[in-house]
């Protein structure tokens, strides 16, 4: 999982900041939105072709990162 989350950097000099796939032009968000509207890796391979494989995978193992940290506290209801 670490060298999948290595290919996630981020740079502010670099899309504002947000992570991006090995210093590109492309954000994690891009290829999750991307992916949430139902393309393909191959889609997507095609569409960027300076991803690898790899790279697909790196975004969905942060997205897991994120969603693994996440902590829900609940709230107490008014009586």
């Amino acid at each position: 999982m670490e060298d999948l989350l290595s290919r996630i950097t981020v740079n502010p000099k670099v899309m504002v900041g947000k992570p991006t796939i090995r210093g590109l032009r492309i954000t994690v968000e891009q290829l999750l939105r991307a992916m949430a509207a139902g393309l393909s890796e191959d889609e997507l391979l095609r569409e960027y072709p300076e991803l690898e494989k790899e790279d697909l995978r790196a975004v969905l193992a942060y997205a897991l990162e994120l969603v693994d940290q996440e902590q829900v506290h609940p709230l107490a209801m008014p009586a």
